[in-house]
């Protein structure tokens, strides 16, 4: 099931990579400027090769101003300017491409999450259909294992398979690990070996196949990874909702289950990620001076950008979500500082944000209700 801790980390893997290509851009547009008053080798013409080097430091410094904002020095280079204005249209163009597609692909990829669930029950039908075919080796419990056939007669996992485009079943993969993986494996072996068995038996087979092999074995979480960047945090969430779909299939009438939301509300959850990207690419330019001047001894252009971003979605959270306690914004970006950034983090976070929330709540920026009031003392 989706929690707000997913979908904060992927709004920081989201603005990470927005971040990287506002940085690709900005050398693009240098190159541009470079390109335009490098020598053309092509030319008949006699170049004046100084004046070109001179042209060109002037406009990367005319277009270093003008790209952090700053105040361009007056001067008479007009052609020179007339560059540095299509290097700074190209930049800001770019960039609004960049944010509008990558935030798209954020969303996305979380709407993907029900059609990845959908896929791993088509994975275990998957087995199960290899295991029908395969006649040299003894698969006869599971064959007829309960539940799986309750998953294969349910009419609405039908029709999401359907929807999702899973392929599982037309994957060599599938019968490669079904013989080299699970086929071996010794639980299998005895659990085949036994002719008759109970419902609760059939669930803890399943329950074992989903958690231990899998959820876990380094075969397929590496073919898992290299088609999916975000499997590492999506893994916990597609596996609870697995599980818990095999749960909530009755002995009675195996087939009759519904299928899990990945979200209790994803209207809910989808505003709070688009508002949490939004506010933390519109943090006001005294926020970034707030950190810095907290930061103290740190020199806030080489912390580390994964560190930054962290920073930056704390203070977005602090001043844009009146009903989340500061102390719940500090504890979850530290758990997620923990996870994706460098070891010292933790205490640097820790510190910094209990400053900047005090900072915050004194000037009247981090205004909280409700729920918001909760341990903020």
């Amino acid at each position: 099931m989706l929690n707000r801790r997913t979908l904060r980390i992927k709004v920081m893997q989201t603005l990470f990579a927005y971040k990287q290509r506002i940085e690709a851009n900005y050398d693009l547009a240098k190159d541009y400027i470079r390109e335009t008053y490098s020598p053309n080798l092509n030319s008949m013409e006699l170049q004046d090769k100084d004046e070109l080097k001179i042209n060109q430091k002037v406009a990367l410094a005319l277009f270093l101003h003008l790209a952090n904002g700053e105040t361009a020095p007056s001067d008479n280079h007009e052609q020179v300017r007339e560059t540095v204005e299509n290097a700074i249209n190209q930049y800001e163009n770019k960039n609004r491409e960049d944010k509008l597609q990558i935030r798209k692909q954020m969303l996305s990829d979380v709407e993907k999450l029900y059609d990845t669930y959908i896929s791993f029950l088509d994975l275990l039908l998957a087995f199960h259909e290899q295991a029908t075919l395969d006649t040299k080796r003894n698969h006869s419990r599971f064959v007829k294992n309960l539940l799986i056939n309750g998953l294969r007669l349910n009419k609405f996992l039908e029709k999401a398979i359907l929807d999702a485009g899973s392929q599982w079943r037309n994957r060599p993969e599938v019968r490669e690990w079904l013989r080299r993986l699970i086929v071996k494996d010794e639980k299998y072996i005895q659990y085949n070996e036994s002719v008759d068995g109970t419902f609760e038996e059939d669930f803890e087979f399943l329950k074992y196949l989903v958690n231990k092999i899998i959820f876990k074995n380094e075969v397929i979480e590496t073919f898992l990874e290299e088609r999916d960047i975000h499997w590492e945090e999506n893994r916990a969430i597609i596996k609870s909702l697995v599980i818990k779909t095999l749960k909530a299939i009755d002995e009675e009438a195996p087939e009759e289950f519904d299928l899990q939301d990945v979200s209790y509300n994803f209207e809910d959850d989808k505003e709070f990620f688009e508002k949490l990207f939004d506010a933390t690419l519109k943090l006001p330019d005294e926020m970034h001076g707030l950190i810095a001047k907290k930061a103290k001894n740190w020199d806030i252009e080489r912390l580390a950008l994964t560190d930054r971003i962290v920073l930056e979605m704390a203070i977005a959270e602090f001043m844009n979500f009146p009903s989340i306690p500061v102390k719940v914004t500090i504890n979850e970006y530290i758990e997620v500082s923990k996870k994706y950034s460098t070891p010292k983090s933790k205490q640097f976070i820790n510190g910094l944000l209990d400053a900047i929330s005090e900072d915050l709540i004194e000037k009247g920026l981090a205004k909280k209700s409700g729920r918001g009031l909760i341990d903020n003392k």
